[in-house]
């Protein structure tokens, strides 16, 4: 029996429809049955780090209290989750007397937060520090254990920029 060259052409058409996308789709997907993956080891997987940065630029005692009541809430929601949480307060403009002794109205409030979450960060700009110690003709004094920042605003972009939350009180 003799095969004609067109009927060779064809048949050689048909398998190589057949074959190239069955084999296209094998290498796409990774799926070869003659090799065999390992399984992947599971290892523990660690919780994804929250991070909050909370923003104070209001001398209203009123935001003040919200501002504390998410820095309280927060943290025990995640202790509760066991997910680890950190949590930055950035004080600037006439935000900046929550956290002076002088003129806080929530002092003692601030120091329940700090004794119910230690990790907290309070942090003051310090352009708005100087600039109030001119206005005042004296030095500035803030609670214990508040850190200065070079520029409040600045500050709170680095921390959005590496992947901090950002609530708004």
């Amino acid at each position: 029996m003799r095969v004609s060259r067109s009927t060779l052409t064809v048949a050689a058409g048909l398998v190589l429809a057949l074959v190239v996308p069955f084999a296209a789709t094998l290498l796409l997907t990774g799926s070869v049955a003659a090799v065999s993956k390992p399984e992947p080891t599971r290892q523990a997987v660690q919780p994804r780090m929250h991070r909050l940065v909370l923003p104070i630029n209001s001398d209203d005692p009123t935001t003040m209290r919200a501002l504390i009541s998410t820095a309280l809430n927060l943290p025990k929601y995640y202790q509760e989750r066991n997910e680890p949480f950190e949590i930055e307060i950035v004080a600037y403009n006439a935000g900046v007397h929550m956290l002076r002794v002088d003129t806080s109205p929530v002092k003692d409030l601030l120091r329940v937060v700090r004794g119910l979450t230690p990790g907290i960060r309070f942090v003051v700009c310090e352009a708005t520090k100087l600039g109030m110690e001119r206005a005042e003709g004296h030095p500035v004094i803030l609670l214990d254990n508040v850190d200065l920042v070079p520029n409040g605003p600045g500050r709170i972009i680095e921390l959005q920029e590496a992947g901090w939350s950002y609530i708004r009180s």
